[in-house]
Order: structure tokens, then C-alpha cells, then sequence
């Protein structure tokens, strides 16, 4: 929910702070280092300590995070801080949901994985795709619902409920994985791992793709549709909303009845992907963008949760917190590459992006279609 939060406030927050889209970006990005650091780290810990642990803290880090970022921005638009001060602090404050918050993510797929056998894992792990991708859908409504409280209410409602998260997965979530006596025994996987690789390139294209059509979102409905900023806000958090509906039917409806493999998956959300960057390079228009946004949400409800599908078929099941963990740096490394590729295209021309994120997918689905560890990517292919 904080992420699509933070998509749909931020842009109209930076202008009237002063901040460019390149600080903005950077924002998402250094809290994204932090999140590259700690997903694998958290990852293999939850190997060691068990997953409610885990999952435990980086709910707690996500609630810290989202309220302190909240008093932060509340500090800089009142004039308690000068710019430079309240922009410091809004970057730490965000630092602090890439360092912990990048806990929960890993340690819950994992969980899923530790529970599912291989026929069913895609499904199952789709379904905590989708769980996300409510909390997306979920996030612009907040917004519009409590705007009337104050620009900042958002950030500390949402952070309240995930504190409320933390305390109901301590006392109702079922921890049957018993940690591991020792550290040692917990087999640490490397990025360049032959049977992950291909599934983090895919991931990673896709990220990319995804964190600089929605940093961009906001800027481009002010700069080109002409929307006012709480316009453009309304309208952003609207078309977000849609995005995340689309998500969501493919994840429970599609995925759910076809049981694609994993392969399929991620070359249909990435032809989908396809024709969402074509419309947003070739229109000019609200509804033009509304429908690229719409055929978005396709993309990222199949693609992300195929490839991490691909990769955890791909393991075997005492690697299965270390692979989530590693998986899960994709989107992040995406928010990363995005401010410094995305932002200074979208300088230049306010279509640039798009046409990238259009090369972007079509390597992205003829690598798909083309690699043999993908093509093999299925239940009973683990080591």
C-alpha cells in the first residue's frame, strides 16, 4: 500500500517543496540500495531464525519508516526544517524501509515455498503477488479517502496498519519451520548462480521498466496531459488503482485457472508490457495513459511473479529463503536505475522513457523465449 502511496503523493509533495524529479528519484533510489543490501541478508536469515522472525521485522521497519517519512515531509511543507534538512531526512527515513523493510518480502515467499509442493508453487506464490498487488490497489483510495485530514495523513495511517500487522503476525501467523542450530549450514547463493541468473535479468529489465513509468507518472500527467498538481495527484492514484486491478485479475483469476509455467508467464505480462509502452509513446491523452497503465498492470502481475516462480523451481528447498532474498532485489535495483536513466530521458523528451522501456521489452521477450533455463523452468526441475 506505502509504495503506490508514495508514487501518487510524492510528485505533487516535490513541486511544492522545490525538489526536481531527480531528487525525487533519488530518494527511491538510495532507500533501493538499502533494499539490494538487505533482501538477501534477510533472506538467509530466515533460513537461520525462521520466517515469522523475519517477516516480524520488516513490518516494524516498514511502520517506522512510513510514519517518520510522513513527520518529515509534514516538517519541510510547514517550514519547521529548510529544504536541505527536511530533504535529508526524508532520504534516511526512506533508507530505513530499503534496510528493514526489505525483510518481510523474502521471508514470506519463502514461507509459501517451504509449504507448497513444486506443481502449485507459481499459483501460490502468485497469490502473495496479488496480496501486494492489493495493497497497491488499495493505496491510491487511502489517499483520496484521507487527503481531507491533511497531505500527511496517509503515511501515518498506513504506517499504523503496518505496525497493527506486526503484532497480528506475532500472535496468529504459525511458525513450523524450526530455525537452524547453526549459520553455517545455510548454503549462501551468488547473484551469478547460473540457475538464478536468467530469471534476475528478466526481473531486473522488468523493474526498470516498472520504476520509471510510475516515478514518471506523476510529472507526466502535470507536464504533458496539463493537469493541475492535486489533479494530477487524483488522476495518478486513480490510474494506479486500475493498474493494480489488472494485476490482480491476472495473478487470481488467470494464473489461478491456467497454471501457466512459469516461462509463459513472463512472455505474456512482457508482451503485454510491449503494447503498454507503444501507447504511452504514440498518445497524448488521459485515456491513452489510463490504458497503458491498465495493460501495465498485466506486465507486472505475470512477469515478476514468474520469474520468481522460475527461480525457486529452479532450487532446491533449503536454498528457498536465500532464493526469495535474492529475487527480491530485482525491484529494487529497477528504483535504483530509474532516477539516473529515467528521470534525465524524461528531461529531454517526456515520451523518452517509454521508448526505452519499449527496447527494454522486446530483449527482455525474445530472451525469454530463447533461453534454455527458462524453457526448462518447472515443477520437479529443482537441484
Amino acid at each position: 500500500m506505502g509504495q503506490s502511496l508514495m508514487f501518487a503523493v510524492l510528485p505533487p509533495v516535490a513541486r511544492s517543496m522545490g525538489l526536481s524529479e531527480l531528487q525525487v528519484g533519488a530518494i527511491f533510489a538510495i532507500s533501493a540500495v538499502f533494499w539490494v543490501l538487505g533482501s538477501p541478508i534477510w533472506g538467509r536469515r530466515s533460513d537461520h531464525w525462521g520466517r515469522r522472525p523475519v517477516i516480524i521485522t520488516g513490518l516494524c521497519g516498514y511502520a517506522v519508516s512510513m510514519v517518520a517519512f510522513g513527520l518529515c515531509v509534514q516538517a519541510g511543507l510547514s517550514g519547521w526544517l529548510a529544504l536541505w534538512p527536511a530533504y535529508l531526512l526524508m532520504i534516511i527515513s526512506r533508507s530505513i524501509f530499503g534496510a528493514f523493510g526489505s525483510a518481510t518480502m523474502p521471508a514470506a515467499q519463502a514461507y509459501i515455498a517451504d509449504r507448497t509442493p513444486p506443481a502449485d508453487r507459481a499459483a501460490r506464490l502468485t497469490i502473495l503477488g496479488a496480496a501486494f498487488g492489493l495493497g497497491v490497489t488499495l493505496g491510491p483510495g487511502v489517499v483520496a479517502l484521507l487527503l481531507p485530514l491533511g497531505l500527511m495523513a496517509p503515511f501515518y495511517v498506513v504506517g499504523l496498519l503496518g505496525g497493527l500487522s506486526a503484532l497480528l503476525m506475532r500472535l496468529k501467523l504459525p511458525e513450523n519451520r524450526p530455525p537452524r542450530a547453526h549459520a553455517g549450514s545455510i548454503r549462501r547463493i551468488r547473484a551469478l548462480d547460473s540457475r538464478l541468473l536468467p530469471f534476475l535479468i528478466v526481473g531486473i529489465i522488468v523493474a526498470i521498466s516498472q520504476a520509471s513509468t510510475m516515478q514518471t507518472a506523476g510529472f507526466y500527467a502535470i507536464d504533458v496531459l496539463g493537469m493541475e498538481v492535486a489533479q494530477s495527484a487524483r488522476f495518478v492514484g486513480v490510474a494506479l488503482m486500475g493498474t493494480a486491478a489488472c494485476a490482480l485479475f491476472a495473478q487470481l483469476v488467470i494464473v489461478r485457472i491456467l497454471r501457466p509455467l512459469p516461462r509463459t508467464m513472463m512472455a505474456s505480462g512482457i508482451f503485454c508490457g510491449l503494447l503498454a509502452f507503444a501507447t504511452l509513446v504514440a498518445g497524448d491523452s488521459a485515456g491513452s495513459m489510463f490504458v497503458a497503465l491498465m495493460a501495465l498492470g498485466f506486465t507486472f502481475g505475470l512477469t515478476q511473479p514468474g520469474a520468481v516462480a522460475g527461480a525457486s523451481l529452479s532450487a532446491g528447498p533449503d536454498e528457498q529463503g536465500a532464493v526469495t532474498g535474492l529475487m527480491n532485489t530485482t525491484g529494487a535495483i529497477g528504483v535504483i536505475f530509474a532516477p539516473f536513466v529515467g528521470m534525465p530521458l524524461y528531461q529531454w523528451l517526456p515520451q523518452a522513457p517509454y521508448m526505452l522501456n519499449l527496447a527494454l521489452a522486446s530483449i527482455a521477450l525474445v530472451f525469454v523465449l530463447v533461453h534454455p533455463r527458462i524453457r526448462v523452468a518447472r515443477p520437479g526441475s529443482g537441484a
